[in-house]
């Protein structure tokens, strides 16, 4: 979700009460108690459906026909078993919220009223819309540098406004682990939460507003130029510092279990940060080995293990990331129905190739243009391929990633000078016009008529193939039907 280039200044945000980890102390009602603010949320304000205020409504409908409209969104998680879901403990199934649920908010997050927010909006005017997601709807807001009045629109620090979707538990749910997760959490490649409002039975979070939107839409988007092979190294590098933060530098380990292309957010100078919280797990602790769950995410980009089993651990985000990889490199989703038959799924596609050192050409992103590097292109193939592993031992930790991302930015053996990319280059181009030729010929001959009889004119047309879904889902269907 689209939430600052600004850089958001928080009332008395300085270096108390972090750990070397950037993850601030955990508050118990003790010595610590000036850092935490300890509430109790009851039954009484968490109404599973109430009425927000019209506008945020009636933007959100706009924006959801629009989206549906579109068909290239990213795809829930399939169910393992039909009519099944994979409940533990700590995730029940119930359609009602818990009374006294508890909610830890940071003291330097600022707390602001509904109304200063639907002032800061424009009255959530349908052009201040950034986008929606499973959460709610997210809108662009400008409210003072150190407080929390409403500004004049291009004045002030810019805002990135979430609502609450009201439509039951899941959606307080993810709004508490926004809170919980982002209001500890301190990194540069993790987007940084200003505050919140909780009135009543309104529930919003602010956060700084990320000018360039998100990967997907630079990766995906018709009409936008593509990516230059640096910056896509460079927005890789940022997010795997993101995610091993969470998983080896964090006080206590957090697996993401969303990591994805739309939730990679970029700044002005394409500076990558990790977003959307809302479905982070604390990971496992002790000799515990992982953590039993209900299977949420996004499908394409789920873990097979973890949809099999439930069982989530960080190897399940490395998975993910090799996803991300490899629709960097190739420029494709990572479940697209409008690729020819059998490359509907981009990872049983591409598997073939990836340890391959001449076959993996065929996997870049055309639209490079061969303008990447011959040699980071070889290591991202293989770096895909451990983390896409289907034993999720033989996967890399995230700091391993890291590292090997690294030397990748700075390489200068583009492709287009490469004598044998160039006979490849052109041995594509004639077998694509062979193929056309071909085409052609088999309708012109089928349209000739045989002993006096006129015969039918035969097609190669592709046709409709088979797909893993059948309608274009909302912008962030992640729980399993």
């Amino acid at each position: 979700m689209g939430v600052g280039v600004e850089a958001a200044h928080v009332d008395g945000k300085d270096n108390a009460g972090k750990t070397k980890s950037g993850r601030k102390k955990k508050g118990v009602m003790s010595e610590d108690a000036g850092c935490w603010i300890r509430l109790n949320i009851m039954g009484g304000c968490i109404s599973s459906r109430t009425k927000m205020d019209t506008s945020v409504n009636d933007a959100c409908a706009n924006h959801e026909n629009k989206s549906a409209n579109e068909g290239s969104r990213d795809q829930p998680t399939p169910p393992i078993v039909s009519g099944s879901t994979i409940t533990s403990n700590s995730e029940s199934s119930s359609s009602t919220p818990k009374l006294g649920e508890d909610m830890k908010l940071a003291s330097q997050l600022r707390k602001f009223t509904f109304n200063e927010l639907k002032l800061a909006t424009r009255n959530f005017r349908p052009e201040t819309l950034l986008g929606e997601g499973g959460f709610g709807c997210v809108f662009k807001g400008w409210i003072e540098e150190n407080g929390t009045a409403p500004v004049k629109p291009g004045t002030g620090l810019t805002v990135a406004v979430k609502t609450l979707n009201q439509d039951g538990l899941q959606g307080h749910k993810e709004w508490l682990a926004e809170v919980n997760f982002l209001g500890e959490l301190l990194h540069p490649n993790l987007v940084k939460l200003i505050g919140y409002c909780i009135e009543d039975d309104q529930r919003l979070l602010v956060y700084e507003f990320m000018s360039r939107g998100s990967l997907e839409n630079h990766l995906f988007r018709k009409g936008s130029l593509p990516l230059p092979w640096p910056t896509r190294m460079k927005i890789a590098l940022e997010a795997a510092k993101g995610l091993a933060f969470l998983h080896e530098e964090a006080e206590r380990p957090v697996i993401y279990r969303d990591f994805k292309t739309s939730n990679i957010l970029l700044d002005m100078d394409y500076n990558a940060k990790l977003s959307d919280f809302g479905l982070a797990k604390d990971g496992p602790e002790g000799d515990k080995t992982h953590v039993s769950t209900r299977v949420m995410g996004t499908y394409g980009y789920a873990a097979p293990e973890y949809v099999m089993t439930g069982h989530l651990t960080s190897k399940s985000d490395v998975y993910s990331f090799g996803v991300v990889l490899l629709e960097m490199l190739t420029g494709r989703r990572s479940m697209d129905k409008n690729q020819p038959n059998g490359e509907h799924n981009l990872v049983e596609w591409a598997r073939p190739y990836l340890g391959e050192r001449r076959s993996f050409y065929r996997l870049v992103d055309p639209r490079l243009e061969g303008h990447f590097s011959i040699k980071g292109a070889q290591k991202v193939a293989q770096l895909a391929q451990r983390c896409l592993s289907r034993d999720p031992k033989v996967r890399p930790l995230m700091s391993e990633v890291v590292e090997a991302v690294k030397p990748l930015l700075n390489l200068k053996d583009m492709a287009s000078s490469s004598y044998f990319f160039q006979s490849m280059q052109a041995q594509r181009a004639v077998a694509q016009l062979n193929s056309s030729n071909s085409r052609n010929r088999l309708k012109a001959q089928a349209s000739f008529p045989r002993n006096g009889q006129q015969q039918p004119v035969r097609s190669l047309s592709i046709g409709a193939h088979a797909s893993p879904y059948r309608q274009s889902p909302k912008p962030d269907d992640r729980q399993m039907p």
